[in-house]
């Protein structure tokens, strides 16, 4: 079997720098292409064909979830990991939804990184042990997380709007109109039951989905 070929997408180059040293200490993967957004990650992603997709999920512009839905959407076939600082499990049930097949923290053991690129590239699924951990926790004491309701694009809408962006910048990011956002916008109040901004940014905090760099 040859080396997997690995595109990674983080907009940090430190942190890229630092993944490619990590995978390619394995004689198994090659690193063949990086990206900085999910923008760039997409228009790659055809050019190089890889076999693995390492990618985070908060970057300027259009985000890791909205990236992999674009990327899974035209490349079914395509394997996706997302790697990440976030650890709520809203995070991680969203990239599950949208077909991403490991979520890895970003906090947890260089090891769990290697042991994901290779789970995944056979067919399997791979999650941290933390984020396993709370995921079947949730399943065993009942889903109370209301971010569960919200699709993937209505997620995304969220996150942007309690990140604190404007309309106009969350319609620029994911390529929609103002009018759109906004019917999301009135749709996911309705969904989580929230009647104003702060009330918004309030539910994201307490669901981890708002964190500080």
């Amino acid at each position: 079997m040859g080396r997997l070929k690995i595109l990674l997408v983080d907009d940090h180059a430190v942190v890229r720098s630092g993944l490619r040293r990590l995978l390619e200490i394995n004689n198994s993967m090659d690193v063949v292409a990086e990206a900085d957004s999910g923008e760039a990650a997409y228009q790659l992603y055809g050019e190089v064909n890889p076999d693995i997709v390492i990618m985070d999920i908060s970057m300027p512009g259009m985000g890791g979830i909205e990236s992999a839905k674009r990327i899974l959407q035209r490349y079914s076939h395509a394997k996706i990991i997302i790697f990440s600082m976030h650890e709520a499990v809203s995070f991680a049930s969203q990239a599950l939804k949208t077909g991403v097949k490991g979520f890895v923290t970003k906090n947890g053991m260089a090891e769990d990184l290697l042991h994901a690129v290779l789970d995944v590239s056979k067919g399997k699924t791979f999650l941290s042990a933390g984020i396993a951990q709370k995921i079947a926790l949730q399943t065993l004491i009942g889903d109370d997380d209301p971010m569960h309701q919200l699709s993937t694009r209505e997620f995304e809408v969220f996150r942007l709007l309690a990140e604190g962006k404007r309309v106009e910048e969350v319609a620029d990011m994911l390529k929609i109109s103002q009018k759109t956002v906004a019917n999301y916008y009135t749709i996911i109040k309705q969904k989580l039951g929230v009647s104003s901004p702060v009330e918004m940014v309030r539910l994201a905090m307490k669901h981890g989905l708002i964190v500080g760099n």
